[in-house]
């Protein structure tokens, strides 16, 4: 029998169009011959719908048009897994739209891959390949990400954090700081967002104001840490969970400018993987494997599966490094815990077809479910049996 698979896209953030495209492709990828897939998107406004034209990208071209086409649905914890009901719910007739076993999350940014989303799934105990909540949510909080991995003795680069408070107080005492502390070049960047939204480059004040601008439309925490020149940047996937990890070949991003911009990664590609599947982050012009010597790579293939089990993740996620080829000094710049198009062009050069690395990412949902569903999550007690509120129920003061 097969395995019914939610595979949720969308949601309320600056990377939705994005995590469209991740979510089309790893429904289409997915093995009919063991999964029975079921698109499940995620409107702006947080609504959750299904139906069968969802799973095909050409109907997100007009979006008003696309939601014609679906049904709303609630999710409801069930014998089944999770049911999906139609809503608002016909008065007469069957408000069952379907079920699904495990959910296969394919979210990028806020409000859904920092742990949102995966808070939701943790309370309707249903499984799900994706990291889970703490992992989440520290993976896409920059701040902590890097103090998580420094306290591990992973190289990351120092940074200095600054709210959106302490900006209109004063903007100018905070360049001081910066300038004083750090000095120019220096990236800015919001502490919670990915697909490089929001981050520019500064080399004088004028600039860093207008950068210090942009970031704080975006969050209301901010990073500025100094610019690594030259520059050379690597990423390098990992895949497994806390047991056993394993990296992907290394590859190499071409970008158009000082740091890889959101027009790098989505805007400027072409069909570059030869399984014919296009867009999102498998568009972006790479050198893959990377131009690096065995020894490096062997390098950032052992700090990616090293900062895979610090921050505690599972599934796959992508490590992006900061490397100055002059120097050879090598940083973990982030980890994307949910990366663009679940990052199987990597693993598609690694030997590893996209619909086995699915099916790897199902069986650790599955796995962890069973681990956790093995944990006591109560306490049997008499407590209730002797509580008394002292006649305060009801009271006014």
């Amino acid at each position: 029998m097969k395995t019914r698979v939610a595979v949720l896209f969308g949601g309320r953030s600056v990377e939705h169009e994005v995590s469209i495209i991740t979510g089309i492709q790893a429904f289409c990828a997915l093995d009919r011959e063991k999964y029975d897939p079921i698109p499940l998107y995620v409107s702006k406004d947080n609504r959750f719908y299904t139906g069968e034209e969802l799973g095909k990208i050409e109907t997100y071209r007009d979006m008003k048009a696309c939601l014609q086409t679906a049904t709303q649905v609630l999710l409801v914890p069930s014998e089944n897994g999770v049911d999906m009901i139609r809503y608002p719910m016909k008065k007469l007739g069957n408000n069952l739209i379907g079920s699904f076993e495990v959910a296969l999350p394919a979210v990028h940014g806020t409000n859904v891959e920092d742990g949102t989303l995966m808070g939701m799934l943790e309370m309707l105990r249903i499984p799900y390949a994706a990291c889970d909540v703490m992992s989440s949510a520290i993976g896409m909080d920059k701040y902590l990400m890097k103090a998580a991995l420094n306290h591990a003795g992973i190289p990351v680069l120092p940074a200095l954090p600054f709210s959106g408070k302490e900006y209109a107080l004063n903007g100018e005492a905070v360049a001081d700081r910066i300038e004083n502390a750090i000095g120019y070049p220096v990236i800015v960047k919001p502490v919670n967002l990915g697909s490089s939204v929001g981050i520019s480059r500064a080399d004088n004040r004028e600039k860093l104001m207008t950068a210090l601008d942009e970031a704080f439309g975006f969050s209301a925490r901010i990073l500025v840490e100094k610019a690594v020149t030259p520059l050379r940047e690597i990423n390098c996937a990992v895949l497994g969970d806390a047991d056993d990890a394993r990296p992907s070949v290394c590859e190499e991003p071409i970008n158009s400018d000082e740091i890889l911009s959101y027009r790098d990664k989505y805007l400027s590609g072409g069909k570059n993987s030869k399984s014919g599947k296009s867009g999102g982050m498998s568009d972006l012009k790479r050198r893959c494997p990377a131009d690096i010597p065995d020894e490096m790579a062997s390098t950032v293939q052992a700090l990616a599966v090293k900062t895979f089990r610090a921050l505690g993740c599972s599934g796959v996620a992508r490590i992006d490094f900061l490397n100055n080829p002059e120097s050879g000094e090598l940083w973990v710049n982030e980890i994307n815990t949910i990366p663009g198009s679940l990052s199987f062009y990597l693993w598609e050069a690694t030997g590893l077809p996209f619909d086995k690395l699915l099916d790897e990412m199902i069986t650790l949902a599955f796995k962890r479910h069973r681990n956790r569903e093995a944990l006591n999550f109560s306490y049997e007690t008499n407590l209730l049996s002797s509580v008394s509120l002292g006649g305060a129920k009801g009271n006014k003061q």
